[in-house]
């Protein structure tokens, strides 16, 4: 089986005859929220984690 290029130029590629918009805009969308669901629980973990530092801190002055 042979792929071949679907698109004459790189330019072409990111025009997607015209869809080009609506497919990158869906491909960030994605990816923004596979980043957001993949840093959010650590971010909240580094959070938790900073409270409870401040709180044995408070606790132990």
């Amino acid at each position: 089986m042979l792929l071949k290029f679907q698109f004459s130029s790189l330019a072409d590629m990111f025009a997607m005859s015209g869809h080009g918009a609506f497919v990158w805009a869906s491909y960030v969308i994605t990816l923004a929220g596979i980043a957001y669901l993949a840093l959010g629980p650590y971010m909240a973990k580094r959070r938790f984690l900073a409270q409870q530092r401040a709180l044995q801190k408070r606790i132990h002055s």
